[in-house]
């Protein structure tokens, strides 16, 4: 049967609850400025009744309520909502991000301005007209010397600042990756403390609304998906791959230095690269190994172009002082072997052949048909690009072709007619920039007819993956070079023999080997006028084109990155806001519930106090 104190217990229930639930209404306004704070609400259900329906039970009218009890303490939160948080963040701290670097970039190009590598250039070029025109004035050749050293200044600067920003973004890299590192750590500290306190039947929300708070931050640093929110096993992936699993935290490490000395991302305690396409570590990694590589190869490739066309024509002229043979610029080569052999794995022994350019034999006919049939094959960043010819194919179709094929060779016609192939900068990382790797010819283009290769088919192809692979080609007439040193635009200068004599700087070819005439401009000339020849500048045809490609391209990217960021960003507040909406602490709803609770907790302490009336009837006055 039901106890006499069965009121008073069911009173304090009620009171108990009521307590509970004005001091949950009093924490949610005290943390309705708390970033991150998901509002609590209380659920009030009814306790057990005192009897179940089974056979053993008293003969009662029903089931003896028990009164009131509180089953859980819940967060108001929307884990979908949550989960488009998570992926907004991502892209949000990605185009944030670069709009931030290719801002930066940009200034480095830091066209137009007078002091910008095309504007330096562009006074180059006239300088060398101004010579064609006044081949013996001395003033004139003052004015090539002054203003191609300062076109060498201006891209050692460019290719300083370059080099300034990659090891900036390298820095932000290395720091990003410690912060990625601490907050998974973080995290899974965090959920060790919730699983606890789940052990024991608590509600940890506000555990739950830190780790909350942590996983969005992570979300900004890398393309997270968090799973399982509410249970014991929460996990948050990357790219597919476990970055936090309950209580157990992983991490990226760099490692693998390349020759610029920039690591790449790992994961910890595994030989697996890590594949980040987002978040703010995404994009900093594509800035470092993407954007800014691109423009320091773009710079290097027309620094070496301009060099070696500048030269090959300057070689072939006469200074006033009688002598020809001479560079204007210095080249810098990245080894001392004349056969371009290198040990490449580091054994002591010549495993690998570094050519940066070779040149035919043969002169050539731009108009002539070929009159042979044959595919070329030539390196490429995804293996190596065929390039088939036909016999009415003209030679300029076929090096049309070739500089259209996405190899990493570049065709062009010499002044005199001859095939050169130059090599470009590579796609891939582990390949070294402006290395002729593989050239193979099915026919007879390359070999009998421009007098390049010894051979035809893979028997007779041009390897570097060997020492001596220079003995592929043709000893008789054939032209090669060894590969440049590392970053050719951070080293160019005037060489010091056109320094020491303004004579020495050809202003005209001459004749059956004979010095120019005072009057010669033709090789001064020449020189200007590969301002606007087709080179070859990397796939661009012309120097104007190379320059009016980067300004595009990086102003494109920062255009692209500046809309995207501000995209991103108001989606992201969209979305903040929706949560606010739902999660956020309303005052006038916590207000009104603060009423109706008092008003319960006031009804509770009136029930105590009739009920202890009542036992005070029945224990002090009854037989009295």
């Amino acid at each position: 049967m039901t106890s006499t104190f069965a009121g008073i217990e069911m009173g304090k229930r009620s009171l108990n609850a009521h307590q509970q639930a004005l001091n949950t209404v009093g924490h949610n306004l005290a943390n309705a400025s708390t970033d991150g704070y998901s509002r609590q609400r209380v659920q009030l259900t009814a306790t057990d009744p005192l009897y179940a329906p089974d056979l053993t039970r008293e003969e009662t009218p029903g089931q003896i309520g028990q009164g009131v009890t509180i089953s859980r303490i819940e967060r108001v939160k929307d884990d979908l909502l949550e989960g488009r948080i998570d992926t907004e963040s991502g892209l949000e701290g990605y185009w944030n991000t670069r709009d931030k670097y290719v801002l930066q970039l940009e200034q480095v190009h830091n066209e137009p301005s007078d002091s910008s590598v095309r504007t330096l250039m562009d006074k180059f070029w006239d300088s060398w007209q101004e010579l064609s025109l006044r081949p013996a004035d001395n003033a004139a050749r003052e004015s090539v010397l002054s203003r191609g050293e300062a076109l060498a200044e201006g891209m050692r600067d460019r290719h300083r600042r370059l080099s300034d920003f990659r090891s900036m973004v390298d820095g932000d890299v290395r720091g990003t990756v410690s912060q990625v590192n601490g907050l998974a750590k973080e995290i899974a500290g965090v959920n060790l403390e919730i699983q606890k306190s789940k052990a024991i039947g608590d509600d940890p929300n506000d555990l739950m609304d830190r780790r909350d708070v942590l996983v969005e931050k992570l979300g900004h640093l890398v393309p997270i998906t968090a799973d399982q929110r509410d249970s014991d096993e929460f996990m948050i992936h990357v790219d597919g791959l476990i970055l936090v699993q309950g209580k157990e935290a992983r991490g990226f490490e760099l490692k693998g230095a390349d020759e610029d000395g920039f690591a790449t991302p790992y994961w910890q305690g595994t030989g697996l690269p890590a594949s980040i396409g987002g978040g703010s570590l995404g994009a900093l990694l594509e800035l470092r190994d993407g954007d800014s590589r691109q423009e320091m190869q773009s710079l290097d490739t027309m620094a070496l172009s301009f060099t070696d066309l500048v030269n090959e024509t300057h070689r072939a002229g006469y200074g006033v002082n009688g002598k020809t043979g001479l560079d204007f610029f210095k080249e810098w080569p990245f080894i001392n072997n004349a056969e371009g052999n290198y040990d490449r794995n580091g054994d002591g022994k010549y495993d690998s052949t570094y050519v940066y350019r070779m040149t035919g034999a043969n002169a050539l006919t731009a108009q002539e048909q070929i009159g042979l049939a044959g595919t070329i094959k030539l390196s490429s960043a995804k293996g190596q690009a065929e390039v088939p010819y036909n016999p009415t194919d003209t030679v300029a179709d076929l090096v049309s072709r070739i500089n259209h094929a996405g190899a990493e060779v570049t065709a062009r016609l010499t002044r005199e007619g001859k095939l050169e192939l130059r090599a470009t900068p590579a796609g891939n990382r582990a390949d070294p920039d402006f290395v002729v790797r593989h050239v193979e010819d099915s026919g007879q283009f390359l070999v009998g007819y421009s007098g390049l290769l010894r051979g035809s088919d893979a028997a007779g192809s041009y390897d570097w993956a060997q020492a001596d692979a220079t003995k592929s080609l043709r000893a008789e007439g054939v032209d090669f070079s060894v590969a440049p040193i590392a970053h050719p635009a951070g080293w160019l200068e005037v060489a010091p023999e056109i320094k020491s004599d303004i004579g020495s700087i050809a202003a005209g070819f001459g004749e059956s080997g004979r010095p120019a005439a005072a009057g010669d401009g033709t090789a001064a000339l020449a020189i200007a006028s590969l301002r606007t020849q087709s080179v070859m500048v990397g796939s661009l045809r012309s120097f104007d084109d190379h320059f009016a490609e980067a300004v595009a391209r990086v102003g494109l990217s920062g255009e692209r990155a500046q809309s995207a960021a501000a995209t991103h960003e108001r989606i992201g507040k969209e979305l903040r806001d929706l949560r606010s909406s739902l999660s956020g602490v309303n005052m006038d709803e916590e207000l009104a519930n603060m009423i109706k609770f008092q008003h319960g907790y006031d009804a509770a302490a009136k029930f105590i106090t009739r009920v202890d009336s009542m036992l005070d009837t029945i224990i002090n006055r009854l037989g009295a």
